[in-house]
């Protein structure tokens, strides 16, 4: 009855949007993702591109509005802004982004062939699309791809060969399958998706089995803090000797039994080239005993300022990030926006990109990877940093979302990249979630979110390059692009 009128696929797309999330981190209900894009397909049966729009964009909301409503806590919390402005805020934020699934199922509804296969590919090429679409629109945020579903699963093993853009393709497809049995009650068609799935699990699974990476030596100590700094502790210069005290005793304690030492996005708060004492002290630390230490810290080179990582033994080596948070570390309209709330002027929201041909780091452990916070999530720019190297490596702060599901999302998709490229990822994040995870995406060692501790476990680098690594999101992009094009163009030749 609910499918009879507009309203009620409205509401029935609201409501599958609203689940999608309980398949990710960290409910991991990874069905129900499945689910919410089945029914999404299923609503948008029969329907011209208008009232598409719409249930497109009732999808989004109850997409973007349960899975990432933990912004809230950034602009409410830390950014300051009351209540009603935050609530606001946020919602103005998961709608706009709701607008790429309403134009994703106008485009559905305008070029819908009649023939079922080519109904199923199109929806599973458009869903693709847009979720590339997020990487880069405005600045990007790749947030919520439905190929993360498939970490601990048997379809784990397609993540190092076509990458979570193309288990995104397989999952669309699936659900589009699913769809169109519920639309046409087609026994046979129940027959299909049942071979269909069987196939693509059942290669998920051989795969699993294939090593793409080798390692290059033996096994290495990593020592990981995380110091669990209040947010508004960071930058207060009468914190400010306790929180260097604390780092320098933790190098005494740790670098002469770890080959590398990781601190968190942000630890020391002066920039570089402040301290030149403190600095040369941790270098004669980590050289001394033969290690290195890795930390977060701002460097500044003339009028610019960087969010940076600092490698630390003989010789320091710095990375700059490149993918700068909006608001957070940069503002966009800055000359409009500084200083009408408090949450566009957050401290240290005027850094600058770093430059794209930055070099992996060195380290005693080997070439690291390095990326900081957000960059993680970015599949295609984390396989290209990491080529040349046999160790990635991430810092974060994820003291901005609280104790929401933002974080466990975030560390879900830095898993997810050592998966897809086989090697292993050390992750330092000042309030958690502090992991190292092997070439598989499995969790070696974990600390509890909220804690001060160290995580010490070990971490063998690899070398080798997986075909995900290799290249990149590109066939599926390609298959994920053209297609469309090929039913407009078939469709027009129809009408002519």
């Amino acid at each position: 009855m609910i499918m009879q009128s507009l309203a009620g696929r409205a509401l029935l797309c609201l409501l599958a949007g609203s689940i999608f999330t309980l398949g990710l981190a960290p409910f991991d209900l990874k069905l129900l993702s499945l689910v919410s894009m089945a029914v999404f397909a299923f609503a948008l049966t029969g329907q011209s591109w208008r009232p598409s729009l719409l249930l497109g964009w009732c999808f989004g909301l109850g997409f973007f509005g349960a899975g990432v409503s933990w912004v809230y806590v950034s602009i409410n919390v830390y950014g300051h802004a009351p209540l009603v402005l935050a609530l606001a805020l946020t919602t103005l934020f998961c709608a706009g982004l709701a607008l790429l699934f309403a134009l994703q199922a106008a485009v559905f509804a305008l070029l819908r062939p009649t023939q079922l296969s080519l109904r199923i590919i199109l929806f599973a090429c458009l869903w693709v699309t847009f979720e590339w679409l997020r990487t880069w629109l405005l600045t990007g945020f790749p947030w919520l791809f439905a190929g993360y579903i498939a970490l601990d699963t048997v379809m784990a093993g397609w993540a190092p060969v076509i990458g979570v853009l193309g288990v995104s393709w397989l999952t669309a497809v699936t659900a589009s399958g699913v769809a169109e049995i519920m639309a046409d009650k087609c026994a046979s068609g129940g027959i299909t998706l049942a071979s269909w799935i069987v196939s693509i699990t059942g290669a998920g699974y051989l795969l699993s089995s294939v090593q793409w990476t080798e390692p290059t030596g033996e096994a290495r100590k990593v020592a990981i803090y995380q110091p669990n700094i209040a947010l508004e502790d960071t930058w207060d210069r009468n914190t400010a000797p306790i929180l260097l005290n604390d780092f320098l005793e933790h190098a005494k304690a740790y670098a002469p039994s770890a080959d590398l030492v990781v601190w968190p996005e942000g630890a020391l708060p002066f920039y570089f080239d402040q301290a030149p004492g403190y600095m040369s002290e941790l270098r004669r630390i980590a050289s001394s005993n033969d290690g290195t230490i890795v930390t977060g810290m701002p460097t500044r080179s003339g009028n610019r300022r960087f969010n940076s990582i600092v490698s630390i033994d003989q010789a320091s080596q710095t990375y700059n990030k490149q993918k700068l948070v909006p608001f957070g570390e940069f503002v966009p309209l800055e000359e409009s926006l500084r200083g009408v709330i408090d949450f566009f002027d957050l401290p240290m929201s005027n850094f600058s990109k770093g430059d794209a041909s930055q070099l992996p780091l060195s380290s005693t452990m080997g070439s690291l990877a390095p990326f900081i916070c957000y960059e993680i999530v970015y599949p295609d720019f984390v396989a290209k940093g990491s080529r040349s190297s046999n160790l990635l490596i991430t810092i974060s702060n994820d003291a901005w979302f609280g104790s929401s599901h933002g974080p466990h999302q975030h560390f879900q998709m830095a898993r997810y990249r050592a998966l897809e490229l086989q090697k292993p990822l050390v992750r330092g994040a000042n309030n958690g979630i502090t992991a190292i995870i092997d070439e598989q995406g499995g969790i070696v060692g974990k600390l509890p979110q909220f804690e001060r501790a160290t995580l010490e476990d070990q971490v063998t680098p690899r070398r080798g390059l997986t075909p995900f690594a290799r290249f990149g999101s590109a066939p599926i992009l390609l298959i994920s692009l053209i297609f469309p094009l090929f039913i407009g163009t078939k469709a027009r030749r129809q009408q002519g």
